[in-house]
């Protein structure tokens, strides 16, 4: 299909507005979260402690972890970072390794030993009669200090979701032991999550929880020391307040969606079920906002390696994206979640045009003037987006929102790509486009 100028309407800059709280100096924060805590109580001096670093992308990732690494050390520790982050990085110590050097957590970085072997010990089994893993290097430790993010989870709701007690669970479960939890699928995660938790907060050297959050426009909100007796009680409340703070797209019905980049750097399924409100989990049904009749993906991040988990919440893509593939992080990562729907290939079109205007052409709509179209760089950062007329007057009629330009053409590249870079110069890929490293 040759897509025609007029056949996509035009579209204008809009801002969403928020008042969410934000640190000056989050390495700062956790740095003086370390140094109040009960830690120097539970663990030696001189003891070894193992600190979390996962695969997700946390703002100021790399900062926070040698703010963490000299707070520890200078508690008179001699604190290592281990890799908690399942089967990530293709399950392999060389891939979780190199993971942790993309978000710019190398040992120079942090100033201490990385640790990234996939080896475990089993420490049990669970309810249902499978083993519970756990890292070996973690478990031989004096101390374990669990850092991570606390946020609504990509695939389910639950009273413990993405947070501390997955990090322990999951994380340094490594390959086998992400495998086991993820076994009986949505069910099993609500279970066992809280039950593996319990019993490795009894059983593995945890001296400290350090829990982070984040506001709708990726900065750290807030900064949480949890000791591990508290852990359990603690994370819902944190959860509850992330839930509050999360970027959301401000419609209730769309027609059609177009996200520029899908990638794991942007969330743990490629794109944030919790953002465009498909959840696309076997036998779970979608959640309640946005409707959106069809959503296309644009283009696969370099950050993410070829795993393009997620695709399959999308309709259309382009043959780029499908280029951009790497099938073995994709199964990898399927295989251990044991949510294949998420990774089925939609339908591709030639170029950005031809995907934006097939996607105009079958969302229901007789007239594609009246197309309720919105367009963000990712589902991380959706501070700015831009919307077709169709949506005019919702925007004009909420407070949070801004309108910053006119209408316009979409801005297409004599190759039918879209300009992502000029439309979103303060996203990821614009800045990526620059040379500057996320996150900095």
């Amino acid at each position: 299909m040759t897509a025609r100028p007029e056949d996509i309407p035009p579209v204008a800059r809009v801002r969403q507005r928020v008042s969410h709280p934000a640190l000056d100096d989050a390495p700062a924060a956790v740095a003086e979260a370390i140094r109040s805590s009960h830690i120097t109580g539970r663990v030696p001096k001189g003891g070894r402690v193992a600190l979390t670093v996962g695969s997700r992308g946390i703002v100021g990732i790399d900062r926070i972890t040698s703010a963490a690494v000299s707070a520890l050390k200078g508690l008179g520790f001699e604190p290592f970072v281990v890799a908690a982050m399942g089967s990530h990085g293709k399950g392999t110590a060389e891939g979780q390794r190199a993971l942790l050097a993309e978000l710019g957590v190398t040992e120079e970085s942090a100033g201490c030993p990385i640790r990234s072997e996939m080896d475990t010990v089993v420490l049990g089994s669970n309810s249902f009669g499978l083993p519970i893993h756990f890292d070996r290097n973690a478990f031989d430790a004096d101390g374990i200090v669990l850092l991570n993010r606390v946020k609504p989870h990509t695939s389910f709701t639950g009273r413990y979701e993405s947070g501390l007690l997955k990090m322990l669970t999951i994380g340094l479960g490594k390959r086998e032991g992400a495998a086991q939890v993820h076994k009986l699928g949505l069910p099993g995660l609500k279970v066992l999550l809280p039950e593996v938790g319990e019993f490795l907060l009894r059983k593995t050297p945890v001296a400290l929880g350090v829990a982070l959050l984040e506001n709708a426009e990726e900065r750290t909100a807030s900064v949480e020391a949890v000791e591990p007796e508290e852990l359990l009680e603690v994370e819902p409340r944190l959860l509850d307040e992330a839930r509050r703070m999360m970027g959301r797209l401000p419609f209730d019905q769309i027609d059609v969606l177009i996200v520029g980049e899908l990638g794991k750097n942007y969330s743990g399924t490629g794109m944030d079920p919790n953002v465009i409100g498909r959840q696309r989990v076997e036998t779970m049904p979608d959640l309640p906002r946005p409707v959106v009749t069809r959503l296309t993906v644009l283009d696969l991040s370099p950050e993410t390696k070829g795993n393009a988990t997620g695709i399959g919440l999308a309709d259309l893509t382009t043959d780029r994206f499908v280029r951009q593939i790497d099938p073995e992080p994709m199964r990898v990562n399927c295989y251990t979640s044991n949510f294949l729907t998420r990774a089925r290939i939609p339908l591709a079109m030639p170029t950005d045009r031809e995907a934006i205007a097939m996607s105009l052409q079958t969302c229901w709509r007789v007239d594609r003037s009246e197309a309720r179209m919105v367009i963000v760089p990712n589902t991380l950062e959706l501070a700015t987006l831009y919307v077709s007329p169709a949506l005019a007057d919702e925007v004009a009629a909420d407070p949070g929102l801004e309108l910053e330009s006119g209408f316009e053409p979409l801005p297409f590249l004599p190759d039918g790509t879209l300009n992502q870079e000029a439309m979103f110069p303060e996203s990821v890929r614009g800045r990526r486009a620059l040379g500057i490293r996320s996150g900095h």
